[in-house]
């Protein structure tokens, strides 16, 4: 009998899968130099004009606290506290009066990035120093811990988010801030807990992101992911740990595609800042595959319009850049048609990391949000 009929048939599939996919990623690889060449052109030529970012360092940030919250499911979050400045003025117009507390406001970012996602925002908040704010990295993501078998789901990623607010803000006001799979966490939370924004949650900002329908977008996916998405969901059950390795080492390759693909994908102006593309292509590339793999189907199937009642009762920002490819402007207008009472901003020139690309226009519409909702 050949060595071929004498294999295990599901083993031989696999192999068949992974050697299929293993080819597509070489291709990309072998890319790699074309677009490493087109990288350092577009370096150069940016450092002839002035990168406003070029002396950012977009590292760590300070914190007053640090804590490990664990899921339902046993994961550990890495979640961090930023505390109010002692002595701030809370007479202060646009805080509550004396004796109410000021909502603790929780920011949850999307798909393969983490809580670097809110630097911006973090940076200039904890300089005014009025708001406690938690940062935590979502499962398989940042320093939280990843799932070791089976698929992430977005009810999980919500009752993440509920174990989150319970451990961090237990019994307080609270003000959710989500970007793109961030925001579809925020909907599943609603759809599990709508009691929580009758009675916790006093407000919602929803930054670059969509309630469903979602065949056509990419989600943040790497290229060469997102087109081949579909045929990877059979291999996430059982197959990632045979792929993971593989499929990292190939993206480690093919970094430089990597960075022209979050370039192209992630920012609409012209010319972004290559200081700010390289840090989001970093947060990308630290997402392991095998995560990227665990949460395929869960977001190709995302759906959360009913969802959306919930945050009828609760004041609702909507932020999207107007050349955002992944999660389209329209996915963002059709939130608001189903919350006629929400808030839209389309920020010019923008992509699909608006709150990085144009941290000061979302920082003013993000103050401007929180004054109202403390008047």
């Amino acid at each position: 009998m050949s060595e071929v009929a004498t294999q295990d048939p599901d083993r031989s599939a696999i192999r068949r899968r992974v050697e299929v996919l293993g080819a597509v990623l070489g291709v990309a690889a072998g890319a790699a130099a074309g677009y490493a060449a087109e990288r350092m052109l577009t370096i150069r030529s940016r450092r002839r004009a002035a990168d406003p970012h070029a002396e950012e360092h977009f590292g760590p940030q300070p914190y007053d606290e640090s804590l490990t919250v664990t899921t339902d499911d046993g994961l550990g979050l890495h979640v961090e506290i930023v505390d109010p400045v002692d002595g701030v003025d809370l007479t202060l117009d646009f805080l509550p009066a004396v004796g109410q507390p000021a909502p603790t406001l929780i920011f949850v970012h999307g798909f393969c990035l983490d809580m670097g996602t809110f630097y911006f925002q973090r940076k200039e908040l904890a300089r005014l120093g009025d708001w406690r704010m938690v940062f935590y990295d979502q499962p398989g993501h940042g320093r939280s811990g990843r799932l070791a078998e089976g698929e992430y789901t977005l009810e999980s990623l919500g009752q993440a988010l509920r174990r989150v607010i319970e451990e961090t803000a237990p019994g307080e006001p609270v003000v959710l801030i989500g970007h793109s799979m961030g925001g579809m966490a925020i909907m599943a939370l609603a759809e599990l807990h709508p009691q929580l924004f009758a009675e916790q949650v006093v407000g919602t900002a929803l930054v670059a992101t969509s309630a469903g329908r979602l065949e056509a977008v990419r989600l943040g996916l790497p290229e060469i992911i997102a087109r081949t998405g579909r045929p990877l969901l059979p291999l996430v059950n059982g197959a990632t740990r045979m792929t993971g390795v593989m499929l990292d080492r190939a993206r480690t390759a093919a970094s430089n595609i990597a960075w022209q693909l979050t370039r192209r994908y992630g920012f609409g102006a012209e010319r972004p800042s290559p200081a700010l593309v390289s840090f989001v292509e970093r947060m990308n590339s630290r997402t392991p595959t095998e995560t990227v793999a665990r949460y395929l189907r869960t977001l190709y199937t995302h759906s959360r319009y009913p969802a959306l009642e919930a945050l009828r009762h609760v004041p609702v920002l909507v932020v999207v850049g107007d050349k955002d490819p992944i999660t389209p402007a329209r996915a963002s207008t059709e939130i608001c048609r189903r919350l006629p009472d929400a808030e839209l901003v389309t920020v010019p020139d923008s992509g699909h990391v608006v709150l990085l690309e144009h941290a000061e226009t979302v920082n003013d519409v993000l103050l401007r949000f929180l004054e109202k909702i403390c008047p």
